[in-house]
C-alpha cells in the first residue's frame, strides 16, 4: 500500500471522526515506544496508525478501550471482596480476665485485636441508625 487513506479505513472504523481519535492515539503510543505492527517504509506515525488500522493489524476495539483508559482521570480498580471474620467471643468470668494495671500502664500491645467490617455490613449499620428525636423544648422556643 504506496498511500493511505481514510478510505482505506472506513470499512474498519465507519465513523471517520473516531477513526481519527483512534488513529492519533495510535500515533502517539508509537510516539512513545509502542512496538509497530506494519512496516515504516519512511513514513510519519500518523501514516502508520492508518495503515495498522487498515491491514487489521490493529484491532479498532482495542484501540478505543486503550484511548478510553488513557483518557480517564480515575480508573476503579476492582478490589478484592473483604473476608469475614468470625466474631471474638468475650471471655468469660475468671478466664483471661484483663489486666487493667498492664493495659492502663502501656503494656504489651500484642494482645490487641480488631474486628473488620466489610462496607456492606457498615452501610446496613447506618441505615438502621435514627436521628434523635427533638425535643419538646426545641418546637416551641
Amino acid at each position: 500500500m504506496a498511500r493511505v487513506t481514510v478510505e482505506d479505513c472506513v470499512d474498519k472504523v465507519e465513523n471517520r471522526f473516531e477513526l481519527i481519535l483512534l488513529a492519533g492515539h495510535r500515533a502517539r503510543m508509537i510516539s512513545s515506544g509502542a512496538p509497530l505492527t506494519v512496516d515504516r517504509d519512511r513514513d510519519k506515525n500518523p501514516v502508520v496508525a492508518l495503515r495498522e488500522v487498515a491491514d487489521e493489524t490493529i484491532s479498532p476495539e482495542d484501540l478505543r478501550e486503550q484511548l478510553i483508559h488513557s483518557m480517564q482521570s480515575y480508573v476503579e480498580v476492582d478490589e478484592p471482596e473483604a473476608e469475614t471474620v468470625p466474631m471474638l467471643n468475650a471471655p468469660q468470668a475468671g478466664e483471661g480476665a484483663v489486666d487493667t494495671a498492664a493495659t492502663a500502664g502501656g503494656g504489651d500491645d500484642s494482645d490487641v485485636s480488631f474486628d473488620r467490617m466489610s462496607e456492606e455490613d457498615l452501610l446496613r449499620g447506618l441505615e438502621g441508625l435514627q436521628p434523635p428525636a427533638k425535643r419538646d423544648e426545641d418546637d416551641q422556643g
